[in-house]
C-alpha cells in the first residue's frame, strides 16, 4: 500500500530519478548530472554501507571535476548490525567528503573512529574556517570543467539534530475518545511506531507493557509498522543475487548472533496474554493514515537496544508527544529526564516499566515538547548547512 499524497505536490521542485544502486552505468551518469549543474554544494544522504562503492564512485568524480562542497549528512556511521565489511564499504565513500552533517555527538565520535589519521573540526552552527577555505578559481559560468579542490584538512563535523517532520499535521477535528472507543483503547495508551528492528527493542516495549497491565486495567498500546524484512521482495531476481552474493560476504564478516531475519516481538504479544490491550497494525502506514496513531497516544515508546537520532522521535515531537526511552545514543541529547520525556537504562525492564508508570502518574506538559524543540526546524537546519 503507498501513500497517495506526495510531500512534493505544491512545490516547483523538479526531481530527476538516474541511480540505480544496482546499476553502474546509472553511477557515472549521476555524478556527471550533478558536476553539470556546477553545484556549490552536494549533500549525499548516508544511511546503508551497501550503497559505498556506488556513493564512492559518485564522490569521487565529483570531487576531481567541481569545485563543490561534498558534504554527507550520516545518519550513522557505525551500522545497527556493524561488521568489518561495514566499515571498509562506508570508508570508501566517506573519505571524499569535506565535511559531515551529524544529529548527535556519538555519530561524530564515529566518524572519527574509522578515520583517525584526519583531523576534523566541529561546528554547532555550520561556520568553520575549513569550510570557507577553497581553492582555485570559481567558474562563473559553469562551464569550466578544470578540477578544483578544498583544502581538505581538517575535515568538518557540524553537530546538528534530526528536524521536526512539519508536514505531518494533526487533524484539529480530530476526536481522540471517540476514536480510542473504536479502537478499543483504555485511558493511557502507548505507541510504538515505525519498521520493526530488534535494535528499536521492541520485545522490551512489549515486556515492559504485560507487567504495567498487571497494575493498572487503564493502559493499552499501540504497535504501528511494518516487519522491515517483509518489505524486500524476495522474487525478484535483483533481490536473489543481492542476497547470494551480500549473504555470502555477511557470513565472513558477521556474526550470526547479528542476524534479525527472524525477529519477531509480536509473538509475544500473545504469549504475554496482553492481546485485549494492543492494537498491532503490522502493515506500512501511508503518509495520510499517519496522525491518528500520534493523536491518539499519550507517550511514544523508544526503548531502543542502540540510537542513532530517530525519524520516529522527531514525528512524535511535532504531535507534541513526551517520550518514554532508554538511556542510549543520542536519546540523553534530546530528551532531558522529567522534562520533554523520561528516560530508563537499557534491558532493564523494570526501569522501563517505571518510567511508563511515571509518565501516567507525573504526565509531561505538552508545551514542554515544544520548548525543547523550538530550533529544531528545516529553516534553521538549512541555514547551518550553507554557512561556510
Amino acid at each position: 500500500k503507498a501513500s497517495r499524497s506526495s510531500f512534493l505536490e505544491g512545490y516547483d521542485i523538479p526531481v530527476k530519478y538516474i541511480t540505480n544502486w544496482n546499476d553502474p552505468r546509472t553511477w557515472r551518469s549521476t555524478a556527471k548530472t550533478i558536476a553539470d549543474l556546477d553545484p556549490d554544494k552536494v549533500i549525499i544522504q548516508w544511511y546503508n554501507p551497501t550503497q559505498g562503492i556506488p556513493l564512492n564512485t559518485i564522490a569521487k568524480y565529483l570531487r576531481k571535476h567541481t569545485h563543490a562542497e561534498i558534504l554527507f549528512d550520516l545518519h550513522f556511521v557505525a551500522a545497527k548490525e556493524q561488521s568489518s565489511l561495514d566499515a571498509r564499504l562506508t570508508r570508501m565513500a566517506l573519505q571524499h567528503g569535506h565535511s559531515f552533517i551529524v544529529h548527535a555527538y556519538r555519530t561524530a565520535d564515529e566518524l572519527k573512529a574509522l578515520m583517525p589519521e584526519k583531523p576534523f573540526e566541529l561546528t554547532l552552527d555550520g561556520r568553520s574556517e575549513a569550510r570557507s577555505l577553497v581553492l582555485g578559481p570559481r567558474s562563473t559560468a559553469g562551464t569550466d570543467k578544470r578540477p578544483r579542490t578544498r583544502d581538505p584538512r581538517p575535515k568538518t563535523i557540524i553537530k546538528l539534530y534530526h528536524p521536526i517532520y512539519s508536514l505531518f499535521k494533526p487533524d484539529p477535528a480530530f476526536d481522540k475518545e471517540a476514536w480510542k472507543a473504536q479502537h478499543n483503547l483504555r485511558k493511557h495508551v502507548f505507541l510504538f511506531f515505525g519498521f520493526i528492528r530488534k535494535y528499536k527493542g521492541l520485545h522490551f516495549c512489549i515486556e515492559a507493557f504485560a507487567e504495567l497491565a498487571k497494575q493498572r486495567d487503564d493502559v493499552s498500546l499501540m504497535i504501528v509498522g511494518e516487519r522491515f524484512w517483509r518489505t524486500v521482495d524476495q522474487s525478484k531476481l535483483s533481490t536473489k543475487v543481492k542476497n547470494a552474493v551480500f549473504g555470502t560476504m555477511k557470513k565472513l564478516f558477521l556474526k550470526k548472533a547479528d542476524d534479525e531475519r527472524n525477529y519477531d516481538p509480536l509473538a509475544l504479544v500473545d504469549t504475554l496474554g496482553i492481546c485485549d490491550r494492543t492494537l498491532v497494525v503490522d502493515r506500512f502506514i501511508p503518509n495520510e493514515e499517519v496522525p491518528p496513531y500520534f493523536q491518539a497516544a499519550d507517550a511514544i515508546v523508544l526503548f531502543y537496544e542502540t540510537a542513532t537520532p530517530s525519524g520516529v522521535e522527531s514525528l512524535s515531537y511535532n504531535f507534541k508527544l513526551p517520550a518514554v526511552a532508554t538511556r542510549v545514543g543520542h536519546f540523553p541529547e534530546t530528551i532531558t529526564d522529567g522534562f520533554n520525556g523520561y528516560l530508563a537504562e537499557q534491558k532493564n525492564i523494570a526501569d522501563m516499566v517505571r518510567v511508563m508508570k511515571t509518565s501516567i502518574e507525573q504526565p509531561i506538559p505538552r508545551e514542554n515538547v515544544v520548548e525543547a524543540t523550538k530550533e529544531m526546524s528545516w529553516a534553521n537546519y538549512a541555514k547551518a548547512i550553507m554557512r561556510g
